[in-house]
């Protein structure tokens, strides 16, 4: 017997992990991921399996990484990787590059949102993160950015919100 879940269904088992790229961060990275482990280590525990990335530097793949080890222990969690464009990543030094592209070898799905570069492109993957999961785990520095807007938008939507706000 096949059992199908509707879209909403699906939301309730996924969640959605966004923040900051290493240099706007004014926090030790160590800090930022004890934080992503243990509140992705709760989502899980709550019955959330489906981990969202945007895949950006810092926060994004700090969290795939997370989510990476804790398959080794839980095979039903699933990792999603939501890229803003083919080869966003083009920009990046060959150490990151190497790095992403490992990340996304391991990822259950991956999810091209925009076919190219194009104004719109980060701000189109992050609400098309949100409106696919019912958490967003965020770190955020406090100040307008991308992270602020993705915040905002899930606020929004009603979506349980736990951020990891600092301000230095």
């Amino acid at each position: 017997m096949v059992i199908l879940m509707t879209e909403e269904e699906k939301r309730r088992h996924r969640c959605v992990v966004a923040g900051h790229r290493p240099e706007r961060l004014k926090i030790e990275e160590q800090r930022v991921r004890e934080f992503l482990e243990r509140e992705i280590k709760a989502a899980y525990n709550s019955g959330m399996n489906v981990f969202i990335c945007g895949m950006a530097r810092g926060v994004d793949q700090w969290a795939a990484d997370i989510v990476l080890k804790m398959k080794k222990n839980h095979p039903d969690i699933r990792l999603i990787c939501a890229l803003p464009y083919s080869g966003f990543e083009q920009m990046w030094s060959e150490k990151d590059k190497r790095k992403g592209e490992e990340i996304i070898a391991q990822a259950d799905l991956i999810r091209v949102i925009c076919g190219g570069y194009e104004r719109s492109c980060f701000q189109r993957r992050n609400r098309w993160m949100v409106e696919r999961a019912s958490r967003l785990i965020a770190v955020w520095n406090g100040q307008p950015s991308g992270t602020a807007d993705t915040i905002k938008r899930a606020c929004e939507t009603g979506m349980e919100v736990i951020i990891y706000i600092y301000n230095k």
